[in-house]
């Protein structure tokens, strides 16, 4: 029997459905849903393309678009807390997490945007909300990862400058798809080193480290 492997770019579960995201030619960030979908968690909304990354609540659905869409968040499904309701600016974020009936965005910054059912504070992010590189949502908690920031954002070589040098590090790793590491030019920790790690880094172009 001829087996046949396919590579998996996303996964993620609700409650009685799920999402995927294969990563085959021509899915151009497509996501796969299956499951339950008396809420609408399974209808992504067109176009169905150009997605990073995938989150399931109880009975709502988030996708990230990628940061040529502006790092936007697409929500589909019950919006009965405003789970669904993506606080203005919806741009810059890399990563998403869904719990019971509340959301979660990570920002390219280093930031985490909660929305949604409160009642535990589970949407209230303690201070300082900065130097997260991950996010999580369960039924009614949030959790969030810090990265321990570097004391000098986009100094890639150590050096104590952030200069043509550095620029050149990322761009010679720009592209990178997955693993990527903070020295690659991966300045917001999501695996990848793609334009909102250039972003970030000529934001801090010409910066002398303290």
């Amino acid at each position: 029997m001829r087996s046949t492997r396919r590579v998996i770019e996303g996964t993620a579960c609700g409650l009685l459905f799920a999402l995927l995201m294969p990563a085959v030619a021509g899915a151009d960030g497509e996501i796969v849903s299956w499951g339950d979908n008396s809420s609408g968690q399974c209808d992504v909304p067109a176009p169905n393309a150009d997605f990073v990354a995938v989150a399931g609540g109880e009975s709502h659905s988030l996708g990230v678009k990628s940061m040529f869409g502006y790092g936007s968040i697409v929500p589909w499904g019950r919006n009965i807390c405003g789970q669904c309701n993506v606080p203005a600016p919806n741009a810059g974020f890399v990563a998403v997490a869904a719990g019971n009936e509340h959301s979660l965005g990570l920002k390219a910054d280093g930031s985490i945007v909660a929305w949604g059912y409160n009642p535990y504070g589970q949407c209230n992010v303690p201070a300082p909300n900065a130097d997260f590189v991950a996010v999580a949502g369960g039924d009614c908690h949030s959790l969030g990862l810090k990265g321990g920031a570097p004391a000098c954002p986009g100094d890639l070589d150590g050096d104590g400058d952030v200069d043509l040098s550095d620029l050149a590090q990322l761009l010679s790793n720009y592209g990178m798809t997955s693993g990527a590491v903070y020295e690659d030019g991966d300045l917001n920790g999501d695996g990848d080193v793609d334009l909102s790690d250039l972003a970030e880094l000529l934001s801090h172009y010409g910066t002398t480290c303290p």
